[in-house]
């Protein structure tokens, strides 16, 4: 029983309207798609709109000849349950793979071999000992350092507004941590999961990071990654589960307006369409264009206040093999990750490589023959065979504003799900996760804008007492030490 309303059979009833509570979704990436279904489940009438042809907001692909080929390299971990669950609810849980064991091999140039960053069967955090001891980039002060450091950081308090306003780097060094041990290691990580380098970063998203990530569960940080393009995974099965369910998707549908009301009107380009609540799943500076006055506590222009940093990713095929791990990470070089991307692209002969720099504001905007003159010769001083192999192919493929700007102050510039307006919720990664703008925070975000919804008052309902995709049938993918996935 609801305020106001029922539950039978999964699906809302408003109390004494006899109606189906309509709900519109703005925006068709992760957060979206994540709050779309969850209402759907509910019983709820929902209806999405995504401005692009397809879902999958940033986590999307395109076809460059016969080449099928994802905007950037995507990876996830085994803590980040939510996206996990999300993909046990969309079936594609065969389409990833992730590793048993954590094991990163990581590159200098000229080195030859890889230094490796495993974990071993102990708990957290002695599950990284053995590669702590053996980890050559750092002397074996710098090791022990970092020891305390990560010792101290477990114990900081990401929660605290004051831990928001420290900046990463700064505390580090506080902690003893040197210059190569921050670029060696700690931005090993870091730059990969905040977007941002140490010094431009909070203390409490950093803190969440290594807490859930490396310091608490031996298995957390284990790494999965899709074995299909991204549209394969994210998008087209969205688009199939959400219309088995019920909900009506419109792509390539710009939202330009929303008109609260008795009932809200969703207006796009000649058309309008009415709703009984909305979550608005957009970035944010289309969230704060679409919020009407007031809905959030926030100053005008937070969305700019809030910022955003760049992700980069240069695509290189080659004729012939000369990466033998799925991926490699690099230290004392520009080159932060290589990824070998040859069977999700559908590439037949040779070696399709993607090298993803985070935290590019110093490559956005390098054309594109310069960066082929950088990166190249850095391939190269990390993978000697690369010098003996032709380049067939060459691109980069840019995303401006991949993520919100992680920096000090940062939370108090995320909104929460609800907002001051009845009947309006807000979702995507830079809202109030408390993680970082990852997949993970994605996902989080729209079942926590699509759980406030469902216990609103407005709709004049809880949530079903049907189990949903949350809460059943994820025991091999959503735990952290389930099944691989």
């Amino acid at each position: 029983m609801g305020p106001g309303g029922i539950v039978t059979g999964g699906i809302v009833i408003l109390g004494g309207a006899g109606m189906t509570r309509r709900v519109a979704v703005i925006g068709g990436g992760l957060a979206g798609i994540s709050a779309a279904l969850r209402c759907a489940d509910a019983g709820c009438q929902v209806t999405v709109f995504e401005a692009r042809p397809q879902l999958g907001g940033l986590t999307h692909s395109f076809s460059r000849g016969e080449l099928r080929v994802d905007n950037g390299q995507h990876v996830f971990l085994r803590c980040c349950t939510s996206y996990l669950a999300l993909l046990d609810r969309l079936g594609v849980t065969d389409r990833v793979e992730m590793q048993p064991r954590l094991a990163i091999p990581i590159l200098t140039p000229g080195a030859g071999q890889p230094v490796w960053l495993r974990r071993n069967g102990l708990p957290a955090p002695l599950h990284l000992s053995q590669s702590l001891l053996g980890y050559r980039p750092l002397s074996l002060l710098e090791r022990v350092r970092f020891a305390l450091a990560a010792v101290a950081l477990r114990r900081v308090d990401p929660t605290s507004p004051a831990t928001d306003e420290q900046n990463f780097g700064t505390w580090l060094r506080r902690h003893g941590q040197s210059t190569n041990a921050i670029t060696s290691l700690w931005e090993l990580v870091g730059v990969a999961t905040l977007n941002s380098r140490a010094d431009g970063a909070s203390l409490s998203l950093a803190a969440t990071v290594f807490q859930e990530g490396l310091l608490t569960d031996a298995t957390a940080a284990d790494i999965g990654w899709s074995k299909v393009p991204l549209r394969q995974l994210h998008g087209d099965p969205a688009l199939d589960c959400l219309t088995a369910a019920g909900a009506q998707v419109r792509t390539s549908t710009a939202v330009r307006c929303l008109e609260p009301g008795d009932e809200w009107q969703v207006i796009t380009d000649g058309d309008r369409t009415a709703a009984d609540q909305v979550i608005l799943a957009v970035p944010p500076p289309a969230a704060e264009n679409l919020l009407p006055p007031g809905s959030v506590a926030l100053p005008e222009g937070w969305s700019q206040r809030l910022g955003s940093s760049p992700i980069v990713n240069v695509h290189v095929v080659l004729d012939r093999p000369v990466l033998d791990q799925p991926f490699i990470a690099g230290i004392d070089t520009p080159v932060q990750w290589v990824f070998d991307r040859t069977s999700h692209s559908g590439l037949t002969s040779g070696q399709y490589l993607a090298v993803s720099l985070s935290a590019a504001d110093d490559y956005v905007d390098m054309p594109t023959a310069a960066m082929r003159e950088k990166f190249l010769p850095e391939l190269a001083a990390l993978l000697p065979e690369l010098r003996a192999a032709a380049v067939l192919d060459f691109f980069v493929t840019r995303e401006r504003h991949a993520t919100f700007r992680p920096a000090p102050g940062t939370a108090a510039l995320r909104p929460a799900p609800t907002t001051a307006t009845p009947g309006l919720f807000l979702a995507g990664a830079y809202t109030a996760t408390g993680w970082p703008a990852t997949m993970e925070g994605a996902v989080r975000s729209g079942e926590a804008a699509a759980s406030a919804l469902l216990q609103s008052s407005r709709g004049a309902t809880t949530p079903t007492e049907t189990p949903t995709w949350r809460h059943i049938g994820i025991a091999g993918a959503a735990s952290k030490k389930g099944a691989a996935s």
